[in-house]
């Protein structure tokens, strides 16, 4: 670039080096310049210079493009400025075009896929990919990385499913260790309840409370919890009732820990005369059906369609897999009648509820001629649990489901039921419950998921009493984000769900609502190595 002052004074010319035309002249007039004037020309030249080494080199760099430097200027330093348009949009749109041709066409054979997408611009550098590749290796990147994210969370899911149907070891331990004290320890074996309160378990002045669980530590925590928060325990009953092979544990844990002041009575089923498969074909039928048993012990993930389900629904599956759903412990809550003929009303108890407040208030409930007090699950603040209807849980493609019930009625919780039990024997429930299962059973399994409740909830269609919710919290079982305020406010919480907490899969910060009932100063907690966390 060059600055070039005529000797008379009268012109001043700037031009480039590159033989270019002149990029600016300045001519003045003929008269005698002042030493002002010529003072306030230099200014404007000096200010002016580096914006002209600009133009000049835009113009060096980009001369192959025959683009001129005003004009590559006003493109690169503003879309209207110096009446330059920008071209970005219509790139945008090619892009688009680009991107909705590959959605609809098939991946290459033999596509190479990059590991990650610093490593895809490198090759695209290198092979000189046009954008057609380009989308066509990003799309299957994608779709790479969403099959792999699927498959790692069913894997996870799986892990949890059978972690929570799984035994912990210390657990295991603890039943194996009382259920020998029953047969060495004559008083692991003492009678329970004592001869003289034998009367107490059919009296109706007492509050009695029913527990089914093969837990034995689960049900100690039950029992605890319940007798710490009554304000009058001596008129506590618990009926305990396990199955035949966890007995002898569930009786020497009472009989050897006896609680104050409260009496517990432990049963096994195969003491309740009455109570044998031929007597209720059902659930015999449930036991031996092959495509029952298949679905709950079978290959949990065999013929699943992964790339159609949903976490949350894949999970839904998996818990209704859950053996326990065939156990004859868990469908016993419909025999309550049958198995207390004596008693007027009863509240029953899941084995994974921890008890907080005091419950007598519970046989004052008016439950208006209805049978079961329940709270109902379709209401509440926290949509995630109390969101549930009748087409949470059926199929309502099948016709059956369709032309007797109504996908928008609200469901009700089990795990803290009360049950009436004198307004209970006059109705049909349990045969409408058989009734139920055994169209299941016909219908292959098809006409809703989730175990027992589905059944419970035709059998008790048009006799649930909504009692108030702060009675029974749900969800502590599988919802991590809890709020903790609502939990030491309720009456009873219950870890429904995969994520119990006697399980190294329980939530941490929940797990001392329950742990805190446990008593680890026991000797056969503390051996079994069932340590607070």
């Amino acid at each position: 670039m060059q600055l070039h002052i005529s000797p008379s004074m009268r012109s001043i010319t700037i031009s480039s080096n590159n033989g270019l035309t002149d990029l600016m002249k300045i001519k003045v007039a003929a008269r005698h310049i002042s030493y002002r004037t010529l003072f306030h020309t230099i200014l404007i030249v000096a200010f002016l210079l580096p914006f002209v080494f600009i133009l000049t080199a835009l113009v060096t760099l980009e001369g192959a493009n025959k683009c001129s430097s005003f004009d590559c200027f006003g493109r690169r330093f503003g879309p209207r400025f110096l009446g330059r348009v920008d071209d970005s949009g219509k790139l945008v749109r090619d892009f688009y075009k680009i991107f909705n041709q590959v959605i609809t066409e098939e991946i290459p054979d033999g596509l190479k896929l990059p590991d990650s997408f610093s490593q895809l611009v490198a090759e695209m550098k290198n092979n000189h990919y046009d954008a057609k590749t380009f989308a066509f290796s990003l799309r299957a990147m994608m779709e790479k990385l969403e099959r792999e994210i699927r498959e790692s969370k069913a894997s996870e899911l799986m892990n949890r499913h059978f972690a929570a149907s799984s035994i912990p070891k210390g657990i295991h331990c603890f039943s194996l260790r009382l259920t020998d004290e029953y047969s060495s320890n004559a008083h692991a074996r003492r009678q329970l309840p004592s001869p003289e309160l034998l009367p107490v378990l059919s009296n109706n002045s007492y509050h009695h409370f029913v527990l089914s669980t093969d837990n034995i530590l689960a049900a100690s925590v039950v029992v605890t919890s319940v007798v710490r928060s009554s304000l009058e325990p001596e008129k506590v009953v618990f009926h305990v009732i396990t199955d035949k092979k966890t007995y002898a544990g569930m009786h020497s844990w009472f009989a050897l820990n006896p609680v104050a002041s409260i009496i517990v009575e432990v049963k096994g089923i195969h003491q309740f005369d009455w109570l044998t498969r031929e007597n209720v074909p059902v659930l015999e039928a449930i036991e031996s059906h092959h495509d029952f048993r298949n679905y709950y012990h079978g290959n949990h993930i065999a013929g699943a369609n992964l790339s159609n389900t949903t976490p949350r629904s894949f999970a839904s599956k998996l818990q209704a897999r859950s053996p326990k759903y065939i156990s004859l412990l868990n469908h016993l809550r419909i025999y309550l009648p049958e198995l207390f003929p004596d008693l007027d009303k009863v509240v029953f108890l899941d084995d994974d509820v921890v008890n907080q407040r005091d419950l007598s208030p519970l046989w004052e409930i008016d439950l208006q001629g209805k049978v079961n007090g329940a709270i109902e699950t379709c209401k509440g603040e926290d949509e995630w649990v109390m969101s549930k209807y009748f087409k949470n849980y059926f199929n309502f493609s099948h016709p059956l489901i369709a032309k007797h019930l109504d996908p928008d009625e609200c469901a009700w919780a089990y795990g803290m039921n009360i049950f009436d039990l004198r307004a209970w024997r006059k109705t049909n429930i349990r045969e409408t419950y058989h009734f139920w299962l055994k169209e299941n059973l016909k219908s292959n399994l098809t006409m809703w998921k989730l175990g027992t409740l589905p059944p419970a909830l035709i059998a008790f269609k048009g006799r649930v009493h909504p009692i108030d919710p702060s009675w029974h919290m749900l969800g502590l079982g599988y919802q991590s984000k809890t709020n903790i305020e609502n939990v030491k406010r309720a009456a009873v919480i219950h870890y429904n769900g995969q994520s119990k907490p006697w399980l190294e899969i329980g939530f941490d910060h929940l797990r001392p609502f329950w742990t805190k009932y446990v008593n680890y100063s026991n000797d056969f907690v503390r051996n079994c190595h069932i340590l607070e966390s």
